[in-house]
């Protein structure tokens, strides 16, 4: 049976999906109603939430995705100790 060596170790593809968790849901927080011509004016599309919260987590959500790739893995500490 042969082993499938995999670029990077398996702590690494969790803090990326977590990542991308994490990506997502700032990008939902940026959601909302538009304005609109039949509609008017909406103010929301200047709340917190939409201009500093949402655009933070997605931020967050992309370094976490650089910690994720450049993290470490304990199988290539040991090999590098040897």
């Amino acid at each position: 049976m042969n082993k499938i060596d995999f670029a990077l170790g398996k702590t690494n593809y969790i803090i990326c999906a977590v990542s991308v968790a994490i990506i997502i849901l700032g990008f939902i927080l940026m959601t909302g109603p538009a304005t609109t011509i039949e509609g008017g004016f909406e103010p929301d599309i200047f709340s917190t939430r939409r201009i500093v919260i949402a655009p933070m987590t997605c931020f967050f959500g992309f370094l976490l995705m650089i910690v994720g790739i450049l993290y470490p893995d304990k199988k290539s500490k040991e090999e590098a100790k040897n």
